[in-house]
């Protein structure tokens, strides 16, 4: 990942985090948009803790009123009864169910949930629930009215947040709302319960970032750093404005978005799972893609023509002849063997681009010359591009070509 990549996902992190709108949902359809291979959910949950950082910066005074008050209140029954200590124990199992759903569906959330169709559909689903709610609800409650079942019950409704497009934010607020919150006090309560489980969310998902991942250590942390800022003006913003106005904004903007989505989507503009196969584990790809053991002999460096020219010996899979790589199946992407891995094509030059590197490349042309590297090594000792310590050319092309000793093929 780019610096460029990372500022941009950081702006568009720190702007919907805080926000009804879904920041891991508009990560996704952004890089969508660019093009982008999917920053994947570590980059997404790590650079949620800079947003929460804005979080603990703006509620600071009732964070450490929570703090302190519950740390006293484990030796003071007096204090037990008070709403800061309450309101510690809430946000503590509060954040139980996320953190069990989140191991259980640790690689659901990593795969599956990512599916741009599954995001637009619980953009549009959740912004309807989510305007009904504001507009139908009786909202008369406040911090002080929360029990243990409502603390609960907000905690089972954050877990929705586990698929991109409900919006953590969102389906708490949504939920509080629904048990008569008002939506100044449900979105501060959503906040507070949301930092436990973000921090450890981002800290878990940090043993992630590196070469397994598209977006490195650098990229991760400009990108955190860039959401931390924009955040902490985007919840100082959304406090004021939710104590005058509803959330039907949010509920317009979410539906325009996922219908936008979805039709790009239907008419093959966007690709619902383009991007995710770039950010698989190498070693994964090294296992899947590895073929499985065939019937009939390897094949030979005899000059004998193969069954069917069309297709790749090693996956069986058939070769498109404009690109010269084999087609997946499966994704739709064309797959390379030499990187073993899908790659997908430049749309202006019709060539692959190299995910490691991001550089568009000719198969064909790195074929060519490695065929011609190789060319009459099964012969003799003097003949093709074979080199020796004494750099003998035999009847190759250039002398001294090969860098083993004389006679060995090279390559």
């Amino acid at each position: 990942m780019s610096i460029i990549e990372a500022i941009i996902l950081g702006l568009v992190q720190g702007l919907t985090e805080m926000l009804p709108i879904s920041s891991s949902g508009h990560l996704r359809v952004i890089s969508a948009f660019f093009g982008w291979p999917d920053p994947g959910a570590a980059f997404t949950a790590v650079s949620q803790i800079g947003t929460e950082l804005a979080v603990l910066i703006y509620f600071r005074n009732r964070i450490w009123a929570i703090l302190s008050t519950w740390t006293r209140s484990l030796f003071d029954k007096e204090l037990r009864r008070d709403i800061n200590a309450r309101m510690g124990w809430y946000v503590i199992i509060g954040t139980l169910p996320i953190g069990v759903l989140g191991l259980l569906l640790e690689e659901q959330i990593d795969t599956v949930f990512r599916d741009l169709r599954l995001i637009a559909l619980t953009l549009i689903v959740f912004g309807v629930i989510l305007g009904a709610t504001d507009r139908y609800t009786r909202k008369h409650r406040v911090l002080a009215d929360l029990t243990v079942t409502r603390g609960v019950t907000f905690g089972l409704f954050q877990c929705l947040a586990l698929i991109p497009g409900v919006s953590r934010s969102g389906g708490t607020i949504t939920g509080g709302m629904l048990m008569g919150f008002k939506r100044k006090d449900a979105a501060e309560f959503s906040f507070l319960l949301a930092m436990p489980a973000v921090f450890a969310s981002g800290l878990y998902k940090m043993t992630d970032i590196g070469g397994n991942e598209y977006a490195g250590w650098l990229a991760t942390a400009v990108g955190t750093v860039v959401a931390g800022v924009v955040g902490y003006v985007v919840v100082a913003w959304l406090m004021k404005f939710i104590s005058t106005h509803s959330f039907m904004p949010f509920v317009y903007y979410r539906i325009g978005l996922g219908v936008l989505v979805l039709t790009l989507v239907s008419f093959g503009v966007l690709d619902p799972r383009g991007g995710t196969e770039e950010r698989h584990d190498k070693g994964e790809i090294v296992a899947d893609a590895s073929p499985e053991p065939s019937e009939e002999p390897s094949p030979s460096p005899s000059p004998e023509p193969s069954p069917s020219p069309s297709l790749d010996p090693a996956t069986g899979w058939e070769i498109d002849p404009e690109v010269g790589l084999p087609v997946n199946p499966e994704s739709g992407l064309h797959y390379d063997p030499e990187l073993q891995m899908d790659v997908s094509l430049d749309p202006q030059t019709g060539l692959p681009v190299n995910p490691l590197t991001n550089e568009v490349y000719d198969p064909k042309e790195r074929d060519a010359a490695q065929d011609g590297a190789a060319d009459g090594t099964g012969g003799s000792a003097g003949e093709g591009t074979v080199g020796g310590q004494d750099g003998q050319d035999g009847t190759g092309q250039q002398q001294g070509a090969g860098q083993g000793q004389e006679g060995v093929p090279t390559g």
